[in-house]
């Protein structure tokens, strides 16, 4: 994948449990995408060619290290590669909508490599708590050479 990821858009699951992906994002998926748990609740999103990359850096970690078997089977046990349709919707799975505890609507917030799929309720609620946030994260990343 190229292009960067941004941007959030809320869409709707229709009757079927089917939302439509939002078009600025489709063309960084082509035909399917690699629905996995993230991380606060939410759900990750990435293109195949992402997907690998991720998967190869979890498959390189050391077996031995209960944290990183712990956080590679998180990742990888909770994926699914799922079919994008000929209208750009997607069937996200069941137990993924229940780990992210997706409702009726859902937000797509583009983070880069990927897009992370979130409740409306709990994102709103989570961008509100990290907004508050952002100046004192502002200033440890700086710190750290980051910004």
């Amino acid at each position: 994948m190229t292009s960067l990821l941004i941007g959030e858009y809320e869409h709707t699951l229709d009757d079927k449990k089917r939302v439509s992906l939002p078009k600025q994002f489709r063309g960084a998926f082509g035909k399917k995408v690699v629905i996995t748990r993230g991380l606060d609740n939410c759900l990750y999103a990435y293109a195949p060619g992402g997907w690998q990359r991720i998967a190869e850096k979890l498959q390189s970690l050391s077996i031995a290290d209960a944290d990183t078997r712990g956080f590679a089977r998180f990742m990888l046990s909770g994926a699914a590669e799922v079919e994008i349709d000929g209208i750009g919707r997607i069937l996200i799975p069941d137990h993924q909508k229940t780990y992210a505890s997706l409702k009726k609507r859902v937000v797509f917030a583009g983070v880069s490599d990927r897009v992370e799929i979130w409740d409306a309720e709990r994102w709103s609620a989570y961008k509100a708590k990290i907004d508050k946030q952002a100046e004192r994260m502002a200033k440890k990343l700086g710190e750290i050479g980051a910004l």
